[in-house]
């Protein structure tokens, strides 16, 4: 009977050990994944970001040739696609041959200021010589009037003169007649007293003619002088003219500046159409992938109509949506451990690059406006980029908007 009661106290002393045993493995269990977890954040709320670059025409035209299709990798400064060039060759030859014109008239208008600009000096002096010349034409003038007026003078006094010495022979002929009558003269000294006043009378015709010659002169001087005086005033107008002419150099100059003006915008205009010219050639900004391809040979297409996209996959990175609370360990250069779903949760190494400046509902189309009375209290998500560490990506696997799951070790 004594053996038979041992094995029920056995047993007791079994379970009690059963029951330790698993007490010390559950607190063993608990302490281990204390000690994994303790100092690490996860969140299931990211995925993959990279650059997505539109590819879009930036001038009109028929599509000529497309180089890619969709999902085939492309290195920077590819051709992706091109237009027809006809009509913008056809462009650049017009401004071409417009500049050209451009340049030959600023040309002329240059070469012609300093052509006006001597010119104007010239006339200038020239007409001041004319004024000064028409002045000494008016002084002879003048002087040749004085001349004549005095000769005018001279010979009336001598007309007067010889009337009065012609007068007084003739009365001495007049006296002596009588004696001879009487006499008491003789007849040789009656004839000089006539001879003489014959004489007297010739000398006063003879200066008579002389004061018609001295009026002649006189109208003659006077003529002079008024040729002469509008002489200076057709100079003096000639000399107005003249000095015009730094108003019609500045208007030259003007022109050829509006010459050289024009010059510019044609040069630009010809930039232009070489611009559009190289446009009609789509080359790849940079080395990617082409995605969302919309464009085929014969299309029509207009500027900023979207024909591509292109993701470089050499430039992939994280953005994990971490809870609020779950940033107070959390800083830029903290390593991360990162599982990748699509590839069965292989793990991948980064590090913290960078924390939102806000929460991403603070960039929703329509924010949430706590003052409308409606308040309730969510817990927000702050963005938070991640990159991978050098040579974790080598296949380039990681497509934007992969789902990962990243752990960040904030000890």
């Amino acid at each position: 009977m004594a053996d038979q009661a041992a094995p029920p106290a056995f047993t007791g002393w079994r379970r009690v050990a059963i029951v330790v045993g698993i007490a010390v493995v559950l607190v063993l269990g608990v302490g281990a994944w204390y000690w994994l977890t303790a100092g690490r954040v996860s969140t299931d709320d990211a995925q993959v970001d990279a650059q997505v670059t539109p590819i879009a025409f930036r001038i009109s035209g028929t599509v000529l040739r497309v180089h890619v299709a969709d999902n085939k990798p492309v290195e920077a400064g590819a051709v992706l696609v091109e237009l027809d060039p006809r009509d913008y060759e056809v462009a650049v030859a017009k401004a071409r041959a417009e500049l050209a014109d451009a340049e030959a008239s600023a040309l002329a208008a240059q070469s012609g200021v300093p052509i006006t600009t001597t010119t104007a000096a010239s006339n200038v002096s020239t007409a001041q010589g004319s004024v000064e010349q028409s002045r000494g034409a008016i002084d002879q003038a003048q002087k040749e009037l004085e001349a004549a007026q005095a000769r005018l003078t001279t010979t009336q006094a001598r007309v007067r003169e010889a009337d009065a010495n012609a007068a007084k022979a003739a009365r001495d002929v007049e006296r002596l007649r009588g004696l001879l009558a009487k006499d008491e003269i003789s007849q040789q000294m009656f004839d000089a007293t006539v001879a003489t006043a014959d004489a007297q009378r010739a000398a006063a015709d003879s200066v008579k003619s002389s004061v018609v010659e001295a009026e002649a002169g006189i109208r003659v001087a006077e003529s002079k002088l008024v040729q002469a005086r509008a002489g200076e005033q057709q100079a003096q107008a000639g000399l107005r003219s003249a000095q015009s002419g730094p108003d019609q150099i500045a208007g030259m100059r003007a022109r050829a500046a509006s010459a050289q003006a024009r010059v510019q915008q044609a040069k630009a205009s010809l930039s232009q159409a070489e611009l559009n010219l190289q446009y009609t050639v789509i080359k790849a900004p940079t080395k990617g992938i082409v995605s969302r391809k919309s464009v085929e040979v014969g299309q029509v297409v207009q500027p900023g109509q979207p024909i591509m996209a292109l993701i470089p996959l050499d430039s992939v990175w994280i953005t994990a949506n971490f809870k609020e609370t779950q940033l107070r360990d959390m800083h830029p250069g903290q390593p991360v451990t990162i599982q990748v779903d699509a590839y069965g949760g292989s793990d991948l190494k980064g590090r913290v690059d960078s924390i939102a400046a806000a929460t991403g509902a603070r960039f929703s189309l329509l924010p949430a406006e706590n003052a409308t009375g409606n308040y309730v209290k969510v817990v927000q998500r702050v963005p938070v980029k991640i990159v991978l560490e050098a040579g974790q990506d080598p296949a380039r696997i990681l497509r934007p908007g992969m789902s990962v799951v990243p752990t960040v070790i904030t000890r």
